[in-house]
This record gives structure tokens, C-alpha cells and sequence, in this order.
């Protein structure tokens, strides 16, 4: 191993997008994966099949869902760890009073930003303002 990924990357790569339900609700488009969480499997051998979150593997990127299981070859059952770029979250678990409030905080203030592009008052179009009162001159002469 060449190094190690600290932990607020790792966090990224554990990102799943969320359904369109959820994200009109909560004006997000993808959340970290935490268990508990309802999910659906999108891509790969178990596409289309739903389940709760058991259990997440950082270093890998995994995630062990319910329901989905591989048998041995000299028998007994396996979870079978599925990447949390090919899921769609579809029910999120917010008994996490933590999360719960961080989502909240997250959306309100998409909301504040919304209104804020809506009406003008972004540092954006400030700029655009500054720059359309200067004009130019080609050429060097007026």
C-alpha cells in the first residue's frame, strides 16, 4: 500500500446517490451511506434487489446488504459486499439525531441559496454588475 486515505475522503467514496423522492425532499442528491439506511441495488449480478444496509466497509467501499448472499464452496453462506457507487438510496435512517440535524442544516441552507441566485443578490452577479459598467476599448483609442 502506497498510503493511507484519510478519513474524510473515505467518507466521500462511500457517497450513494438518492432516489428522486428523496432528493426533492431534501434537495440533495447523494448522502453518505450509513447501516440502516434502505437501499437499491442498481448495477451488477443483484440489480434490482432492495434491502437494509448491515454493515459498511470503509477501506473497501462496500457495503453488506440483507437479503443478498453467495454460498461457499464447501457450504455456508457468505455476504456478498456490493460497491456504494452501483446503490440508490431509496429510505434513509435518521435515528441519528447527528445526521438528522446535518441534513436539515444542509437543506435549508440549499433553500437560502436559492432565493439568493432567484433575486440577485449572489457575489456572482455583483461581479457581473463591476464588470458590464467598465467597457472596453479596442485598439487603445476612444
Amino acid at each position: 500500500m502506497i498510503g493511507v486515505v484519510p478519513k474524510h475522503m473515505t467518507e466521500r467514496m462511500l457517497r450513494s446517490p438518492l432516489s428522486r423522492s428523496l432528493r426533492e425532499k431534501y434537495g440533495r442528491r447523494n448522502v453518505r451511506v450509513i447501516a440502516g439506511d434502505t437501499i437499491k441495488v442498481m448495477r451488477g449480478e443483484y440489480s434490482g434487489i432492495e434491502g437494509k444496509v448491515e454493515k459498511v466497509n470503509m477501506k473497501r467501499g462496500s457495503l453488506a446488504i440483507e437479503g443478498i448472499q453467495r454460498e461457499k464452496v464447501r457450504g455456508g453462506n457468505v455476504k456478498v459486499e456490493i460497491n456504494s457507487t452501483n446503490v440508490v438510496v431509496t429510505d434513509l435512517d435518521l435515528n441519528d439525531k447527528l445526521r438528522q440535524a446535518l441534513i436539515q442544516k444542509i437543506h435549508e441552507s440549499e433553500k437560502k441559496n436559492l432565493t439568493a441566485k432567484k433575486s440577485g443578490t449572489g457575489k456572482q452577479n455583483k461581479r457581473r454588475s463591476q464588470i458590464k459598467g467598465k467597457s472596453k476599448v479596442k485598439g487603445g483609442e476612444t
